[in-house]
């Protein structure tokens, strides 16, 4: 006697409720599927851009943005700091590496990054083909930016003023290409990296600042030598003492201020939990009422085929087999609905990935967690706990009686 073959035709004798069952558990599994699988994608991202960079230094403003904008390039900065003040920030004795961002222009949507080659050392860069930028105007670019701008080494482009729009294009000076990174799996696949120089000569000829060393008297030109700012500086400290003293004295001492990444990031994930944490309760609760229609059609289906689980004990089946007949049904479908919101659950985000319009905080179907497998398991309880008692109940009928009132 096959209880597995009996379970699927009991199955499919109920049909409609049974579909009814898998839906409800492929629908809760499906939701916990993508909040899982998004919130760790986000999370490692966000733990990726971040790593190595211990504080942001810059204009006074939200704490919040300024970590946004030169860590993860999805905001707009809040502002400039003078260069000389940064300089005094690089020699302080608690700073091991300060690597300054002059931001401002974007091409094609991509953020066009001005600094220097301690850039390459904070990320631990590495080279595709071709070299690191060196003289104004060169360009080293992301393995993002080669692949979906179609840019290759010895390419030309020009950057747009603003960090996403390209209706402003300096067309007094093209950026041209000489490197391109091989796929670092953080920000900076979606980076155009190049001098600072190149981003105050750009704003410099739109400003028409750009004059010789002397004016038309013979006198010195008085824009060659104003004072000069950039947007942010990223910093790594020398020792963890540095990690209580440096952020106060710059906040206190200086009219900058100083941002930690991983407060800022925590921050922003307390925000983010609120709303993913509402999500999980409604899929819980979802999974919660597919336990009970689970339960009750099983109950009912044994009310209607007691005559069939007696005519079964008849014929030899034991008792032990009747209660595995009710328990497979209820597996079965638990199986059938996680197998179904498992593949959802990556569907859909396959489809949110798709349309994206920021790669920052991509995320794809076709990364897998090992906690899935608990997904599952949670989906097999439910349909073991909700057959439980329609299979006590098939274990426990008399077939005396049952075939008396026949």
């Amino acid at each position: 006697m096959d209880i597995f073959k009996i379970s699927l035709k009991s199955l499919k004798f109920n049909f409609l409720s049974s579909v009814l069952n898998v839906v409800l558990i492929a629908f809760g599994i499906g939701i916990l599927t993508i909040l899982l699988l998004a919130s760790q994608q986000v999370s490692h991202k966000l733990e990726n851009n971040a790593k190595g960079i211990d504080l942001v230094v810059g204009a006074k403003g939200s704490p919040l943005q300024m970590i946004l904008s030169s860590i993860y390039y999805v905001e707009f900065p809040t502002g400039n700091i003078p260069l000389k003040d940064a300089e005094l920030l690089e020699n302080n004795p608690m700073v091991k590496l300060a690597v300054p961002l002059a931001l401002g222009d974007n091409y094609d949507g991509f953020r066009i990054v001005g600094t220097d080659q301690r850039f390459v050392k904070m990320y631990n860069l590495s080279l595709e083909n071709g070299k690191y930028w060196k003289q104004d105007f060169e360009v080293t670019i992301g393995a993002n930016i080669a692949k979906e701008a179609n840019l290759k080494v010895d390419d030309s482009f020009f950057g747009a003023h603003g960090l996403t729009e390209n209706s402003d294009i300096h067309q007094h000076h093209a950026y041209h290409v000489v490197g391109v990174l091989k796929p670092q799996m953080n920000v900076c696949d979606n980076l155009v990296l190049t001098n600072i120089g190149s981003v105050w000569k750009m704003h410099d000829s739109e400003e028409g600042l750009v004059e010789p060393e002397t004016n038309s008297v013979g006198r010195p030109n008085p824009y060659k030598n104003r004072e000069r700012e950039i947007t942010t500086l990223l910093i790594q400290y020398r020792s963890p003492m540095a990690v209580v003293t440096f952020p106060r004295m710059v906040n206190q001492t200086t009219n900058m201020q100083a941002a930690s990444p991983a407060l800022e990031s925590a921050r922003l994930f307390s925000l983010i939990d609120i709303g993913v944490d509402t999500l999980q309760y409604f899929a819980f609760l979802i999974m919660a009422i597919a336990g009970i229609s689970v339960f009750i059609s099983l109950y009912n289906s044994l009310k209607e085929r007691k005559y069939d689980l007696a005519i079964l004990r008849t014929l030899g089946a034991s008792k032990i087999k009747l209660f595995s007949i009710v328990i497979f049904e209820g597996l079965i479908l638990s199986i059938i609905g996680a197998t179904i919101g498992i593949a959802l659950g990556h569907g859909t985000l396959m489809l949110i990935g798709a349309y994206q319009d920021s790669d920052q905080a991509k995320i794809s179907g076709l990364v897998f967690s090992n906690q899935e497998f608990l997904l599952v398991g949670l989906g097999l309880t439910i349909g073991l706990i909700a057959s439980i008692i329609p299979a006590i109940q098939a274990y426990r009928s008399d077939i005396s009686k049952i075939v008396s009132k026949a």
